[in-house]
């Protein structure tokens, strides 16, 4: 009987031992088990990898319903969906869809998410589609301009932007000042925009023309530091054809003129009426009285800056080179250093003194990285220098791919004067020794130094 009961009390207890392990295996499998949310967001991903965007768009519509905060993949593959049935397929009406994706982003993933980029954004969907009034559209890249400046970097909603401040104007709906001011703030922000590129850009440049290869990731930063400028240099050709007429002479200087009683003693519209007629070259008694006027008020760089560019066009070239480094030393600002810097080098250029100008025109490419015309126009000294450059016809020729090479280097930081400046170093390199002369000569692979101002040296390719 004893035997009996501790054999059951033994099975028992087996069973017992059975039983927990089975239920612990069950619950963690059903703790491991996917829940609805992963499993629809797996659905919806799946299809919208290989861009079956029809079987995604049910999934996609259940997730911002249950599960908006699944992950932010969902809002990057609705946007590509969006995309799709918009551009591809022609359905306009996935445009609020598309603007729904990228709202659900910025509220379900903020710290993820640029909320000035995702502004700008959507203002252009909605100018792309002809959403809203043009005050409604311009109020909608305004508020993101304002609000996320450092975040707006589109090229193309910055031109939008400023179009439709010019359209407005044309229509009675907003004064030329205001359109002078948004344009002085668009070109600033590209400006700011492509010097943060060509610095970037520079030391690629720098590192290949010492002879060293890039890296892969090296060459595809360069690439992209290239394209982004042409895009800018574009967008700032776009923005000063739209300003077009609107800043000419024959309209500024009545514009100034008929306010400067009014304004004489506000220094600010002062200094922005003086820029504004020194930038379209305005040959006025207006554009002398605003600089002897600004200079009474406020001894500043800009008024030192204006008073030079006032005596140098009345031929007083050291007159004016006396007020431009004045203006240079109490300039704080790069964008306006620079332009400084150029009226100097541009002095010492127009005196033959090649050596001082091209440290001037390095001086501005520090303050503005992306200033190609500081190349270009070094480019055309050691052009110009050729005769002067070398012992040798060979030598004196060779120094036209030092010319080419700078000339190159002006399209690609500036794309504003990429066709200009390339069509110069194709006309440099037309001018420097050509395969023939290379090997009639028997300078392949060797090495030309230059003993003027350029200095340096070249080294002649190999045939």
């Amino acid at each position: 009987m004893t035997n009996t009961t501790n054999s059951n009390t033994m099975k028992t207890k087996f069973l017992l031992l059975i039983t927990v392990a089975l239920l612990s295996v069950s619950a963690k499998s059903i703790a491991q088990a996917p829940d609805d949310c992963t499993i629809l967001l797996s659905y919806f991903t799946e299809q919208a990898k290989v861009k079956n965007y029809e079987a995604a768009l049910p999934h996609y519509e259940k997730l911002i319903k249950d599960c908006p905060k699944a992950n932010m993949a969902i809002y990057q593959y609705a946007v590509k969906m969006f995309d799709y049935f918009i551009e591809e397929k022609g359905d306009k009406s996935k445009v609020n869809d598309l603007i729904e994706a990228y709202q659900l982003r910025l509220q379900n993933f903020p710290e993820q998410t640029k909320e000035g980029d995702v502004l700008s954004t959507i203002a252009q969907i909605k100018y792309d589609n002809n959403i809203g009034t043009k005050e409604e559209q311009f109020k909608a890249y305004d508020e993101a301009f304002k609000k996320y400046p450092a975040d707006f970097t589109s090229g193309k909603s910055l031109y939008t932007y400023f179009s439709l401040a010019v359209d407005l104007q044309s229509e009675g709906k907003k004064s030329l000042q205001e359109i002078f001011d948004l344009y002085d703030v668009v070109i600033s922000k590209i400006d700011t925009e492509k010097n943060s590129l060509a610095s970037k850009l520079t030391p690629l440049m720098d590192k290949e023309e010492a002879g060293t290869a890039l890296t892969d990731k090296e060459q595809r930063a360069k690439d992209v530091y290239e394209n982004n400028l042409g895009v800018y240099g574009t967008v700032e050709g776009s923005v000063n054809g739209k300003l077009g007429q609107l800043a000419d002479c024959p309209n500024l200087i009545p514009l100034y003129e008929k306010d400067y009683e009014e304004k004489k003693n506000d220094i600010d519209w002062l200094k922005n009426a003086s820029n504004r007629l020194d930038a379209k070259d305005c040959e006025s008694p207006l554009s002398n009285k605003l600089a002897v006027r600004l200079h009474e008020l406020e001894p500043s760089s800009t008024s030192a800056y204006l008073l030079g560019k006032q005596a140098e066009s009345e031929g007083k070239a050291s007159k004016a080179l006396e007020y431009f480094n004045q203006a240079a030393d109490l300039e704080s600002d790069n964008s306006k250093k620079a332009r400084i810097y150029y009226s100097i080098a541009e002095n010492y250029r127009k005196k033959g003194s090649y050596g001082t100008a091209r440290n001037y025109y390095n001086k501005m490419l520090d303050a503005k990285p992306s200033a190609g015309i500081a190349y270009l126009k070094i480019a055309q000294m050691i052009g110009d220098s050729s005769n002067s450059c070398g012992s040798t016809v060979f030598e004196k020729r060779a120094i036209n791919w030092l010319a080419a090479d700078m000339a190159a280097k002006a399209a690609r930081v500036d794309g504003s004067l990429a066709s200009s400046a390339n069509a110069a170093a194709s006309a440099y390199r037309q001018r420097a020794p050509q395969a023939s002369d290379i090997f009639s000569e028997g300078m392949a692979g060797k090495t030309v130094k230059f003993n003027c101002w350029v200095g340096g040296s070249v080294r002649v390719p190999n045939l």
